[in-house]
């Protein structure tokens, strides 16, 4: 069975529209994750607004630090998302020519989307967990990749993989609505474009991927803010390190604790900090993956020709 170009140039256009998305909107990362894990002090809160975290890091000259952690993050996404839509493209294809279907369903597409994102996460899941432990280790005391993952127990960099897995549902809902929207959206305009090929445009892919990802973080947050909980760097005081990671490395303990010290608005705490981030990053990915996938699939199909006439000129000498 040979390579399925296809659902590669997806995954490369994917990857290459996550990669740089993420660049683009990692300080607000940074700002975000510090401030969903900060709900561990004694009844406490040091940050009690988003800006609390940027303002941190201006006054104490460490603005470089909210890029801590920049290269793993990237590596995560560049991976992760490569995995996602090559998965994500190939199950659809294949569902596709084996039922004979034209089109795919709303109930198999959020199948489809939730077994890519499963095994996305499982091969993903220590980049995430050691991104997480550098955005959220205080300002400029941030270590590298193989220090992180090295300074637990191996186990401990798949913590949160349980909840990874439950929230394949986000981008199963993320890509499902997308898609469905994106259908109906170019069915609409090929009424107008007969002859010429029909793609969306930059604002439309950014206005689609913006509102599809609102409704997946909606539905999902409360499982997001248990993960960043669980991900999360320990503190620098030796005496509370050993009982936090007691306590906090098990959903039923975060949950717990969510819920005891902040009641159940707590479970949403730093929603719309959740959502800026996500759906622009989204919604740029989309756009970006979008403007880039036709000229992904012509180099693809140029280097494969390039490739077969190189093989064919050495077979012949």
């Amino acid at each position: 069975m040979g390579v399925d170009l296809e659902s590669v140039s997806e995954a490369t256009s994917g990857a290459i529209g996550s990669l740089l998305s993420t660049t683009i909107l990692y300080p607000l990362d940074t700002c975000k994750t510090k401030y969903q894990a900060e709900a561990r002090a004694h009844g406490q809160q040091k940050y009690r607004k988003l800006t609390d975290v940027l303002w941190e890091a201006i006054s104490t000259r460490q603005v470089f630090s909210l890029y801590q952690g920049i290269g793993t993050k990237n590596l995560q996404s560049f991976i992760s998302q490569f995995v996602y839509f090559y998965g994500y493209s190939y199950f659809k294809r294949l569902y596709m020519e084996k039922s004979g279907f034209k089109k795919i369903g709303t109930k198999a597409n959020l199948i489809i989307a939730a077994a890519a994102g499963a095994c996305t996460a499982v091969i993903t899941q220590p980049l995430d967990t050691a991104s997480s432990r550098m955005q959220t280790s205080a300002f400029g005391k941030s270590k590298g990749l193989w220090e992180t993952l090295t300074e637990g127990s191996w186990s401990d960099a798949f913590d949160g993989l349980s909840i990874s897995l439950l929230l394949t549902s986000n981008p199963a809902i993320q890509y499902t609505v997308f898609d469905q929207l994106k259908q109906k959206l170019l069915m609409r305009n090929k009424n107008g474009a007969e002859k010429t090929a029909v793609t969306l445009s930059a604002f439309s892919a950014f206005v689609l991927g913006a509102l599809s990802k609102s409704i997946a973080t909606f539905l999902t947050y409360p499982a997001i803010r248990c993960k960043v909980v669980i991900q999360a760097a320990d503190t620098d005081d030796d005496e509370t390190k050993e009982a936090q990671r007691k306590s906090k490395k098990t959903i039923s303990a975060v949950i717990c604790a969510i819920w005891k010290k902040e009641g159940i608005f707590g479970f949403f705490k730093g929603l719309h900090a959740q959502i800026l981030k996500t759906v622009l990053s989204s919604a740029l990915l989309l756009m970006i993956k979008e403007k880039i996938a036709a000229t992904t699939w012509v180099l693809i199909l140029a280097i494969r020709r390039y490739l077969f006439l190189t093989r064919g000129r050495l077979k012949s000498t």
